[in-house]
């Protein structure tokens, strides 16, 4: 799975990548996860635009929002068949602008988190669906969800699942719904060439969302110690001060 990831690209180096009309100016993001804001490009008529959906797909036929399981990755060996992504993946394609992403190994009842980036440094495009839900008052949400594979045999050591890549010369195939079927699309669904990607340990400072800074994606040095987790302490009951006493008694 893909559960959290970075956007640390410069506004205008993406949008030079990802050929959109618009011109956002967003802050670097070094923890971006699940239910927040994220950047998606979806083709409009036939050109490249940039929006900010919710990281969480919700398919249009739900009706309760909150009794719904928030997806934020479709798996790609079934999202051709599954409801929640079936329409999504005929009609609305996306990709999601990154720099890179977080896996946990799991080792001895510990989860060791990584970081995973291009070996270039260039930014990555994963591949997205997304999906417009329109309320029962007329308010709309539009959500989009992370496709993933099996990882390659680089990443398989630290975790079994990977978000699919889409390489630059195939944006065109992943975004363009209205002249690529579905079938043809999943083509691109595969995990990413072994030399593409580079991965290293980093502090499980990673786990807290509230963490979010450039600090989170330094190595950790072998033998260094990881911080434990901090406990939180239940709070205490507040003390009733007494009342002063008026003189004129009291019936309870």
């Amino acid at each position: 799975m893909c559960g959290r990831y970075t956007v640390t690209s410069p506004p205008e180096a993406l949008r030079t990548l990802f050929g959109y009309e618009e011109e956002p100016n967003f802050p670097p993001r070094y923890n971006v996860a699940p239910a927040q804001p994220i950047a998606i490009v979806r083709l409009v008529e036939d050109q490249r635009h940039f929006a900010l959906v919710r990281w969480g797909l919700l398919p249009s036929w739900v009706k309760d929002p909150k009794t719904f399981a928030l997806l934020i990755n479709a798996r790609g060996e079934t999202v051709l068949e599954k409801p929640a992504f079936r329409a999504a993946m005929k009609r609305r394609r996306c990709l999601i602008p990154a720099d890179g992403f977080y896996e946990w190994q799991e080792e001895g009842g510990r989860k060791r988190p990584f970081f995973i980036h291009a070996k270039s440094g260039a930014p990555l495009a994963f591949a997205g669906l997304w999906e417009t839900w329109i309320g029962p008052n007329g308010e709309e949400l539009e959500t989009a969800a992370i496709v993933t594979t099996r990882a390659n045999r680089t990443l398989a050591p630290i975790h079994e699942r990977m978000p699919v890549i889409v390489p630059p010369e195939a944006f065109d195939l992943w975004l363009d719904c209205a002249k690529v079927d579905a079938l043809t699309a999943a083509a691109l669904i595969t995990p990413a060439p072994e030399d593409l990607l580079e991965a290293y340990e980093i502090s499980t400072a990673v786990n807290r969302t509230a963490n979010d800074g450039p600090k989170l994606l330094e190595p950790v040095v072998a033998g260094q110690l990881q911080p434990e987790p901090v406990k939180r302490r239940a709070p205490r009951p507040r003390a009733k001060r007494a009342k002063k006493d008026s003189g004129q008694g009291a019936l309870f």
